[in-house]
């Protein structure tokens, strides 16, 4: 792998050897992966809808606000599939921790060799998607903060939540992603310090802000998930009160590169693989049946077939936002 460029001051005239503020620091990456790297097929699931404040796409180049160990970062990542080559670059305090990480967060660490497809759109998704792999972001907050905010409720509901919270209680992103209105989620002790009003006035209801909250008082305990085996990282997220087995499904397969952690719970997840592989929807205890050949990589085959749009077709009017909650 290509070495982390070090941070690159902007020199200015009168003032060339000067140290620029953490904020305007800037690292940058060229990595050659052994794979023709699908940055957006990879990272789409950290989107979380089509506002999120935290994700911009400018010319074909992909920029997040991402929140790293070290603090907040812009990212901007592109790739040239065809040559094997991802080019980054990062602004801000954590632009070195995420340049240092950059292959890993794009599935590096996957392995998909022992993978065998037993059914035919399997398969197929497979040869559409070489450039997908199951990220690893190692962020556990990142996702599960989200995740925590789309329990029981509809997408919208969900979206309109996260990107409220994120404007309200994120900062804007160092660099560049300030004037591309890009945002940096909000910080662990920031989440666990916001009143209970307030989190109404973002459309959160009660049991999800109080989740959101419990999660973020241990958010020193999850940073440590990541050099877990993820049984045991699992055991941990759901240990947690409010944290179900959906809800460390969707965090594993993000932050932790599970790529066993198909999503339990859902259930339009468990009808679309269902309708995908056998023509009809299937419930939980059928989806775990009918994945049992995949034991190991089941998630690998959900996220293959979402990639692939294998979605049934739908039938009846979409579920109306629910109109109780005082958002202003």
């Amino acid at each position: 792998m290509s070495p982390v460029t070090a941070a690159q001051p902007a020199r200015e005239h009168d003032a060339p050897r000067s140290t620029p503020p953490p904020s305007c620091r800037s690292a940058r990456r060229a990595w050659r992966a052994a794979w023709p790297v699908d940055v957006r097929a990879t990272w789409g699931v950290l989107r979380r809808g089509a506002g999120d404040p935290a994700w911009r796409v400018v010319g074909g180049t992909l920029f997040r606000g991402v929140r790293t160990p070290d603090g907040p970062v812009t990212l901007r990542v592109g790739a040239r599939p065809a040559e094997g080559v991802v080019l980054a670059e990062g602004w801000g305090p954590g632009a070195a921790w995420a340049m240092g990480r950059l292959p890993e967060m794009l599935g590096e660490d996957d392995d998909a060799a022992g993978f065998v497809a037993h059914h035919a759109p399997v398969a197929q998704a497979l040869r559409r998607h070489p450039g997908w792999r199951v990220p690893r972001t190692g962020l556990v907050l990142e996702s599960l903060v989200p995740a925590v905010l789309e329990q029981k409720v509809t997408g919208q509901e969900a979206f309109s939540g996260w990107r409220r919270v994120v404007h309200r209680f994120g900062e804007p992103a160092p660099g560049p992603g300030a004037s591309l209105g890009l945002y940096v989620p909000p910080a662990a002790a920031t989440l666990a310090s916001v009143p209970s009003w307030e989190w109404l006035r973002a459309g959160v209801g009660p049991q999800r802000s109080d989740t959101v909250m419990r999660v973020a008082r241990l958010a020193d305990r999850l940073e440590e998930l990541p050099g877990l085996d993820l049984v045991a990282a699992r055991r941990r997220l759901v240990s947690i009160p409010g944290v179900g087995v959906w809800t460390a499904a969707e965090t594993a397969h993000r932050a932790l590169g599970d790529p066993d952690a198909v999503s339990f719970g859902d259930y339009h997840v468990a009808a679309n693989i269902g309708w995908a592989l056998t023509g009809r929807p299937v419930d939980d205890h059928g989806l775990v049946e009918l994945l049992r050949p995949y034991a190991g990589q089941r998630y690998r085959v959900q996220r293959l077939l979402e990639l692939s749009g294998a979605l049934r077709p739908r039938r009846g009017p979409r579920m109306a936002p629910r109109r109780h909650l005082p958002v202003g």
